[in-house]
């Protein structure tokens, strides 16, 4: 986690900036590089003759599970989330997608959540469940939980979430309150 203080007031930074990290991820990673590795090493060295219709399965199911392991991991390796003074921008993974800007006018409230799991949200990644809301979860742990005026809620893991939370607050009082249409 990063915080970034950019003002001379410290308690009020201009832009704040955080991250939480998946290590695991990485291992999951490895999983889809080695199925990838299968699928070529099958294609390249096989000595399947009587059946290419089964080889030419087996080569591009292991490549497109690699592919799909490997790639869905990279983008839930790690978040970024950065907070300025008109809105609180989430970006996952390497190349920042995906990625969701709230304006802090849509915003009603933020809550502290002390413990996030992938277990309540059905997983890592970026979710959405009808009687919670939408979530980024890249790992177990602290977390922010924004109330939005439309009713909904967004959920991000982020380390040093309390902080987060506080310059959220700071900020909505701030701005004036109230749904935009």
């Amino acid at each position: 986690m990063s915080e970034h203080r950019h003002s001379e007031d410290a308690s009020h930074p201009d832009v704040w900036t955080g991250r939480a990290t998946n290590r695991v991820q990485w291992l999951l990673a490895l999983v889809g590089a080695a199925c990838m590795a299968l699928g070529i090493e099958l294609a390249v060295e096989s000595a399947w003759t009587s059946s290419v219709a089964a080889l030419a399965m087996a080569v591009v199911g292991c490549i497109a599970a690699g592919l799909l392991v490997l790639f869905g991991t990279l983008a839930f390796v790690h978040v970024d989330l950065r907070l300025d003074k008109d809105c609180l921008e989430v970006r996952c993974g390497h190349i920042g997608v995906p990625r969701r800007r709230i304006p802090l006018s849509e915003v009603a409230g933020a809550d502290f959540a002390a413990l996030v799991t992938p277990c309540n949200w059905g997983g890592w990644g970026y979710r959405w469940r009808p009687e919670k809301g939408t979530a980024v979860v890249v790992r177990r742990g602290e977390g922010i939980v924004l109330r939005l005026w439309d009713g909904h809620t967004f959920t991000v893991t982020v380390d040093n979430a309390e902080s987060a939370v506080r310059v959220i607050r700071a900020r909505l009082r701030a701005i004036t309150p109230g749904p935009t249409s």
